[in-house]
């Protein structure tokens, strides 16, 4: 299947969003070549500006794996012994499902890239180049961090998952994981929902006055867990920052999660966003209650026919974009330069002896990230110095 022509992976996965009720109500998605992969491209003017809508029934949460009738009960136990987080059962979960025969996620999977650009990916020599650099060394850190993860958690773990699912010729590799690593990495969002779709019971509760189930109490406490360490809890009114595109919350209370979104996920990046994403409960914008849409935005005239609709991914300097995503911008207005300053740089300001004895005890580093924007006439100068 991995050979297939990209058009027969297309007209698969565009029937696979049509069963799950997808609507590309103002865009289509095609293929963009190798190097890029598929994107998001408008189809026709739509006039409330929405281009496409995704049911949040549809996208994978932390809550979606610990409702899981396969994985749930493995990683609900795990999760209440703070054994993983939120993020390591997403990955989870791509990983069992990219193994799994007959997986219903498989047409998008199909869609999804099998390698990638970051340093993780690097070859050997391809990562000497980097050697020296402080992407060089986080890459080399995050790597043994993720094979020591996999060799003692997840492979055991996934194995003991297909057995159950009645698989016992399927096997999972280091790769297998780490390109479930790097789908959710460069592919999540920070999804804005409503407090009533996180906890529906407890909604349903205060509605009929009925008690919560039993079973339903232990996915609600680790629920309340899991969200409880998102950083994005708002009340009505408030805006938040989402990979760089502001987006403010119509509900009464929104929760942030991250989780992955088939079909929006499909945007590439550009620096001036042509689309964002929003979350619609009550289906007053879209008329699908509970679903996530993408909204063109930011332009002072309306996306062409044919025009690639993307979104932003924040501003991040290309050290970031590489590590993160497998590409870089040239000229990109966002790129910094990390400034490594000694111990005797802070020898003149208050309590300089104890942030030293600190900073020696945490075998931490000064740094500094100088933006481009103030390096103009220097590193970064493009015209002779006057």
């Amino acid at each position: 299947m991995a050979n297939e022509e990209p058009e027969v992976k297309l007209e698969r996965f565009l029937q696979w969003l049509q069963v799950n009720n997808v609507e590309l109500r103002g865009c289509k998605i095609k293929y963009c070549g190798e190097n890029k992969g598929f994107g998001i491209f408008s189809s026709n003017q739509v006039s409330d500006g929405v281009l496409l809508v995704v049911p949040l029934d549809l996208a994978i949460t932390p809550m979606r794996v610990l409702q899981d009738p396969l994985l749930g009960p493995e990683c609900r136990a795990m999760f209440k012994e703070g054994e993983v987080d939120d993020r390591f059962l997403m990955i989870l979960l791509l990983t069992v499902e990219r193994l799994r025969k007959n997986s219903s996620w498989k047409p998008y999977f199909d869609m999804l890239p099998t390698t990638f650009g970051n340093p993780l990916w690097f070859t050997d020599d391809e990562l000497l180049e980097l050697k020296g650099t402080t992407l060089h060394r986080a890459t080399e850190l995050q790597k043994l961090k993720l094979l020591s993860l996999y060799n003692e958690k997840v492979k055991g773990l996934v194995k003991k998952l297909l057995l159950l699912d009645g698989d016992s010729e399927s096997e999972v590799s280091f790769e297998d994981f780490l390109w479930a690593n790097s789908i959710f990495w460069t592919r999540a969002l920070n999804i804005p929902l409503p407090h009533s779709y996180v906890f529906p019971q407890i909604q349903e509760d205060q509605d009929n006055c009925g008690p919560v189930s039993k079973s339903y109490e232990v996915f609600i406490d680790q629920s309340e867990e899991l969200i409880s360490e998102q950083e994005g809890k708002s009340d009505e009114g408030e805006v938040h920052q989402v990979n760089g595109i502001t987006s403010t919350s119509l509900q009464s209370e929104t929760l942030w999660v991250e989780g992955l979104v088939p079909g929006i996920d499909f945007c590439n990046h550009d620096l001036k966003a042509a689309a964002t994403w929003e979350v619609d409960a009550t289906g007053s914008v879209t008329g699908v209650p509970y679903s996530m849409y993408l909204l063109s935005v930011g332009k002072c005239s309306p996306i062409q026919d044919g025009e690639e609709i993307s979104i932003s991914y924040g501003n991040k300097g290309n050290e970031e974009l590489l590590y993160l995503y497998g590409f870089v911008i040239d000229d990109n207005p966002d790129d910094y330069l990390m400034v490594h300053y000694p111990l005797e740089a802070i020898q003149s300001i208050p309590n300089s002896d104890t942030k030293a004895v600190l900073l020696e005890a945490q075998r931490a580093e000064l740094r500094c990230l100088l933006p481009k924007s103030l390096l103009d006439n220097g590193f970064f100068s493009t015209s002779p110095s006057k």
